[in-house]
């Protein structure tokens, strides 16, 4: 019986856990003018952010607040943004589905 239940634990243990999805941010309705509520981008040119590197996203995010990438309208846009606010949308857009490529 404690070998079936050992197995059982370990069983449970390795089963990945489904993390909820992160609260959408309050402060996403100006990123999402470009880049879309759901990832997808709404004008030419901006990227989609859907399924993007969780870490690639903060410290990009970060680069553009802090001038290291000289964008005008991103620095515009994330200047009045705490770290903790990029981590909200970083998070945000990292979870969302990727968008299907075209065939």
């Amino acid at each position: 019986m404690r070998i079936l239940t050992t197995a059982a634990i370990a069983l449970a243990l390795s089963v990945p856990v489904l993390a909820a999805p992160p609260a959408k941010p309050a402060r996403l309705g100006l990123c999402a003018a470009c880049h879309g509520e759901d990832g997808v981008a709404k004008i030419p040119g901006a990227p989609n952010l859907a399924g993007q590197k969780l870490d690639y996203l903060r410290e990009a995010l970060r680069q553009y607040r802090d001038g290291r990438r000289d964008i005008p309208v991103m620095r515009a846009a994330t200047g009045p943004l705490t770290d903790a606010e990029l981590d909200q949308l970083a998070q945000w857009y990292s979870a969302l589905t990727p968008p299907r490529a075209a065939p």
